[in-house]
């Protein structure tokens, strides 16, 4: 029903925003990114909505970018995901992130977003996997590193030193990503030493 908002800003609060169009003022649910984003236009602002229907109400939600609103598209689409716990999701990682998190089965980086536990992120995960590479908001450096990290976990060495890189604390995209940039012929001991050099490096 509304693809866009553009209008002025009238209202922006920890949740939401509202944007006043011909003189009719309309309130969009979003995520912090969207938020902070949209915090620097100050006056006029253009907003990508999706408009959520339940029996009891008409919620609309406003994105900055339209990859956020084809990602929060995608997991209100999963069963069991509801318009806040993607808001939540989307809140923590950009949409790029988030798809490198489901295509490496990344469900701690998932469970980093407010009331989202490790069952619900593992749905996410499971339903969404096979899509996410062929989705418009996936960037090039993205599918690259979610091909990466499908190469790399089909190898054991490198899956056992991803293992002791997760223990160490670190997210399974992040160790995926640092161990694909090594030789798999290497050692669990040497990749897992490379890896850790190579995000001391990063960081």
């Amino acid at each position: 029903m509304f693809y866009s908002l553009s209008g002025k800003l009238i209202y922006l609060g920890e949740q939401s925003f509202a944007v006043s169009c011909g003189g009719v003022g309309f309130k969009c649910f979003a995520t912090r990114n969207t938020l902070s984003a949209i915090s620097v236009k100050k006056d006029d602002v253009t907003v990508f909505t999706h408009l959520n229907v339940r029996e009891d109400a008409l919620d609309l939600f406003g994105f900055a970018t339209e990859e956020e609103m084809e990602a929060f598209k995608m997991l209100i689409g999963v069963s069991g995901v509801g318009p806040k716990a993607a808001l939540a999701i989307l809140s923590e990682l950009t949409p790029d992130a988030f798809a490198v998190a489901v295509a490496s089965g990344d469900a701690k980086a998932i469970t980093t977003a407010n009331g989202v536990g490790p069952k619900l992120a593992q749905r996410v995960i499971m339903e969404l996997k096979d899509k996410i590479s062929n989705v418009s908001f996936v960037s090039e450096q993205s599918n690259a590193i979610s091909a990466a990290v499908s190469a790399v976990n089909n190898i054991s060495n490198t899956s056992e030193a991803i293992a002791a890189l997760t223990a160490l604390g670190y997210s399974q995209s992040e160790a995926s990503v640092a161990i694909s940039k090594l030789s798999p012929e290497l050692s669990v001991e040497e990749l897992i030493k490379g890896a850790l050099k190579n995000m001391t490096l990063r960081f």
